[in-house]
């Protein structure tokens, strides 16, 4: 009988059919929705269900059961996202865990074959679900996906998948998902015995059914054993001193690579020493449970909830506009930073043309592309054979032959506007009338570039951050001629490339490096203050940050970092006054990173720690003794200053709202998530405490600390920067 609008969305989410052969078919199937989720509405239907099925089992009615989706490319997300976000109450949050718990045993039990044929996404509560049935299928679509993010949000699988995972596959292969909430493909998660099978797609529904006719006449429910590791591995997942090993350096590696800021795997860890594959599932589960509660209750949690809504309305923003369609892609400029774009999009199957003036720029360009590649095979995140077809797509060029059909021209020369003017002049002479143009700068000024261009409304700024085939931003700029259609091609360029496009208006810097900017130079003037290297990087590394100020410098190379400063003082004028060390280092010719030579040292592409010889170099721009400055202090310093920019953005309309200020330096710079962005966490401070700090440091050390106007404003009205 087909759902009619007046059936509540709950029940019409989740329905039961029994065909003629007594399998039961759990369809979900969430009415105007493109995914499933795991309400609170929808799990009580399932628990209603499931007595329904049970009634079937005992009259002989019912002899397997499969769980499938009725959409194609997902399965089940997961929970309602919203829902935990409206949890405050640990004592609340266990309770909710012990429901789900309770459901999905319910599930388990079942005297009768259960089978879940999973084709798509597959993620959290959706993969715990999966985990409760005898048999997983999984299809070997693209769009499979399984795993367990939940970390990614503050809290851990609390419906079962804690303890359920490593009993199916073994305790270092849970880890691997449930520390990290990376996911799996369907094949990748047959290897691991995460799923049983992985099968074509358009045969997935009917496998399930014959698999399902199969176990009933065996008159058994269990799935196939879990696959044996060897006896070292046996030694490791089974054995209490293996476990305590195992468990011992998963810890060290969270506390190294979160620094305690990120409580969730540590609560994984804790309920994975309390419990293993001996102790009964339920006792366990109560352990889970109990762990869970107070993670969903937590700040932490609150703000990577926030984060993910930032990244999910990113998914849907941008210009109206109707994207032209682009298959063809040249390239200007064959560096480390040429070669990485180029790279990229022929991983994601676009034709790249890559051209340079020097052939020996070109070699690079393609070494490094390589070189890529070779590392995604090594890590198995890509098959050989993918990366040489994509390889193939990247032809080099010393002219521009071939830009004849080029659909979108990103150009990345050396950071010269001259330079820069010339090239895209040239280019846009020999590309079709409907290409797009981009520039890769960090800082020049995209309106000042299209005077040179004849089409100037099919232009404006794709500004990737280094690597690129690592961070996940990329600044679309709007330049004073850019069309909304330009905008719009370029927008949907960087979402098939994997990145999170954000629109941001021309001005120097443009947004996320012109909050950078006040950032990397106040640890120049702390540095020359007498506060030692290590100490400035280790406060902000304690903060949050992926990375210390001085050690990001090294990063973006010492020669990069001096032109960005110069374009930001002579745009900004006082307040982004380089920090006599800065101006200092810029003198020496040291580059960072790229030479073996910064503010660290740097051995075979490892740095080696901070170099001792730089206060000498500096010479009278630090004093000749070091001295310790509190890290609450160097913290405070530090953040205050992007904070202070960011409201000068927003004045500006760099950007529109705070969420855009956030999400950019969450995907730009690695801005602590778990703080939930610079303008949350500003915020959760409050702008009265801010502006009184920015006042005491304005009397203490000058004008660069003048608080915005912005602030000023927000602070007179009560309102914080999310309003």
């Amino acid at each position: 009988m087909p759902i009619t609008r007046t059936v509540p969305m709950e029940q019409a989410a989740l329905a039961l059919d029994v065909d003629s052969d007594g399998v039961a078919w759990l369809v979900f199937d969430r009415p105007e929705s493109r995914v499933n989720l795991l309400t609170s509405g929808v799990m009580a239907r399932l628990d209603l269900l499931l007595a329904d099925v049970e009634e079937g089992i005992r009259a002989g009615r019912i002899r397997a059961v499969v769980v499938r989706s009725g959409k194609p490319g997902t399965f089940i997300a997961g929970a309602d996202v919203e829902e935990i976000a409206g949890v405050t109450d640990a004592t609340e949050a266990e309770a909710l865990a012990r429901e789900g718990q309770r459901i999905f045993r319910r599930l388990d039990l079942l005297p009768a074959p259960t089978i879940a044929a999973i084709d798509g996404v597959c993620l959290g509560g959706g993969t715990e679900l999966a985990l409760a049935c005898d048999v997983r299928l999984a299809s070997d679509a693209p769009e499979t996906r399984i795993g367990l993010p939940e970390v990614r949000l503050g809290i851990i699988p609390g419906f079962g998948g804690t303890v359920r995972l490593p009993r199916l596959i073994g305790l270092r292969a849970a880890l691997d998902l449930i520390l990290t909430g990376r996911t799996l493909d369907g094949r990748r998660a047959a290897r691991i015995g995460l799923v049983d099978e992985c099968v074509p797609a358009p045969v997935l529904v009917e496998r399930a059914r014959r698999l399902a006719l199969t176990l009933a006449e065996r008159k058994g429910a269990a799935g196939r054993r879990r696959r044996r590791a060897g006896l070292a591995g046996r030694l490791l997942d089974e054995t209490p001193p293996g476990r305590r090993l195992v468990l011992s350096q998963a810890r060290k590696r969270v506390l190294r690579e979160t620094r305690g800021h990120y409580p969730a795997p540590l609560a994984a860890l804790d309920v994975l020493a309390d419990v293993s594959s001996s102790t009964p599932l339920d006792e366990a589960l109560a352990r889970e449970a109990r762990a869970v509660g107070p993670l969903i209750a937590s700040a932490v949690c609150k703000n990577l909830i926030h984060v993910f809504r930032l990244t999910e309305a990113a998914k849907k923003a941008g210009p109206r506009a109707e994207a032209r369609p682009v298959e063809r892609v040249a390239v200007l400029g064959a560096g480390t930073m040429g070669g990485g774009i180029a790279q990229l999009l022929a991983d994601r199957g676009l034709a790249v043309r890559l051209k340079d003036i020097r052939a020996e720029a070109i070699s690079l360009g393609l070494r490094h592309a390589r070189e890529l590649f070779d590392r995604a095979v090594q890590r198995k995140r890509t098959e050989r054979r993918h990366a040489e077809q994509a390889l193939r797509r990247i032809s080099p060029t010393l002219d521009y032959s071939g830009f004849g059909t080029a659909d979108v021209v990103i150009e990345a020369v050396v950071e010269k506007m001259d330079v820069k003017k010339q090239v895209l002049r040239e280019a846009e002479e020999r590309v079709p009338p409907h290409a797009v143009l981009t520039s890769n700068t960090s800082s020049l000024s995209i309106t000042e570039m299209q005077h040179a261009l004849a089409r100037p409304e099919n232009f404006c700024g794709m500004h990737f951050f280094n690597p690129v085939h690592r961070m996940p931003l990329v600044e679309v700029v709007r330049g004073a001629a850019s069309s909304d259609e330009a905008l719009a091609t370029i927008v949907a360029l960087a979402r098939r490339l994997g990145k999170t496009p954000l629109v941001v208006n021309d001005g120097p810097g443009f947004l996320v490096n012109r909050i950078l900017a006040p950032y990397l130079n106040e640890a120049g003037w702390l540095l020359g203050e007498g506060a030692r290297i290590e100490d400035i990087d280790r406060a902000l590394l304690d903060f949050g940050m992926p990375m210390g100020p001085l050690r990001l410098l090294d990063e973006v190379g010492l020669d990069v970092a001096r032109h960005a400063a110069a374009v930001m003082y002579e745009a900004f004028g006082e307040r982004m006054r380089p920090a006599p060390p800065l101006t200092a280092m810029a003198q020496t010719g040291r580059l960072g990173r790229k030479g073996g030579l910064g503010y660290y040292r740097y051995e075979n592409d490892r740095e080696k720690g901070p170099d001792p010889a730089v206060y000498t170099l500096l010479g009278d721009a630090v004093p000749a003794r070091r001295r310790e400055i509190p890290a609450a202090v160097i913290q405070e310093r530090a953040v205050l200053a992007m904070i202070n920019e960011a409201a000068r953005a927003l004045e500006d309309r760099i950007v529109e709202t705070a969420a855009d200020v956030d999400l950019a330096l969450i995907m730009g710079i690695g801005f602590p998530p778990f703080r939930g962005g610079l303008l949350r966490y500003a915020d959760t401070l409050g702008i009265p405490t801010v502006l009184q700090r920015l006042k005491i440091h304005e009397r203490e050390l000058g004008p660069r600390f003048h608080p915005a106007p912005w602030l000023r404003e927000r602070a007179a009205a009560g309102k914080g920067f999310y309003a």
